[in-house]
């Protein structure tokens, strides 16, 4: 008995270690978006401000157009969550149930294209967007991150679509359902969780994404957040600390709005017990 409580505590102290060590940034962020310039300069750093003010949140958005590039990396992320749901879940239901020399192949590809660096494929992304007129344009970095997320995409969905029993298809082939219609009427509820799940990966990761925006944007009205907030950072490599903080902190805050939203649905829904064995 007391070595199960002794296991049980120091897994519970390993746990608020660790949400410690994730939350460390974001508070330390939070504490210094609400700090004055004094308190930024001072030798001895404090968690919380003595004299807490907005002034840092003002003239972060005084000095830069913030909203606009929200709104620009909002749409962006949107847009590719979107569309790589809609190709992947598809793609990833053939994969997962014609298990064929093809699709292991592919499956495999899927796996070692996630190590590709990003300097290795910007020169062929950009000369291929420059054929299509989409550099320096939302659209054509929406393709961009579609085409960087998909891959992932797969990998998670082909685990979800094997997760779904069989025999539930089955099922609904005998009462008359095509391949498309149990897709869509069988399958594609059950896969809920994975396609949130996805969606989510792939908003928060177009969200983030700032060397490709960096290169493919070149006009200052289209670029996304990521980009804009590097212009707290002077030419001599001198940050304006508070706005900085101000505005990296109010850019984390859509991510976490996001996945609060759907967890429930990333852990929940899936089809246990949906057919007893």
């Amino acid at each position: 008995m007391r070595t199960r409580t002794g296991t049980r505590v120091g897994q519970y102290a390993a746990l608020l270690a660790y949400l410690g060590f994730l939350a460390f940034p974001l508070l330390w962020l939070l504490s210094t978006a609400f700090k004055s310039p004094q308190e930024l300069g001072s030798p001895h750093p404090t968690w919380i401000p003595r004299h807490p003010t907005l002034d840092n949140f003002r003239q972060a958005f005084e000095e830069q157009p913030l909203l606009r590039a929200g709104l620009n990396s909002l749409l962006a992320a949107l847009g590719a969550a979107v569309i790589a749901v809609l190709l992947a879940t598809p793609m990833a239901y053939v994969m997962a149930r014609r298990r064929t020399a093809l699709s292991r192949a592919a499956t495999g590809w899927v796996v070692v294209s996630q190590a590709f660096p990003f300097a290795l494929v910007i020169i062929p992304l950009f000369l291929v967007l420059k054929n299509l007129r989409l550099i320096d344009s939302l659209s054509g970095l929406v393709l961009v991150y579609v085409v960087w997320a998909l891959p992932f995409a797969l990998w998670m969905l082909v685990g979800y679509v094997r997760a779904v029993p069989v025999e539930l298809e089955e099922a609904a082939a005998v009462d008359g359902a095509g391949r498309l219609r149990t897709l869509v009427s069988v399958t594609a509820p059950l896969l809920a969780p994975g396609i949130v799940a996805t969606g989510l990966f792939a908003f928060v990761t177009a969200w983030n994404e700032f060397f490709f925006a960096l290169v493919l944007l070149k006009t200052p009205e289209k670029q996304t957040l990521p980009v804009v907030l590097t212009h707290f950072i002077g030419a001599e490599g001198v940050a304006d600390l508070g706005p900085l903080a101000a505005a990296a902190f109010l850019a984390t805050l859509p991510s976490l709005l996001v996945f609060a939203l759907v967890q429930r649905r990333i852990t929940g829904g899936m089809p246990a017990g949906a057919v007893k064995s």
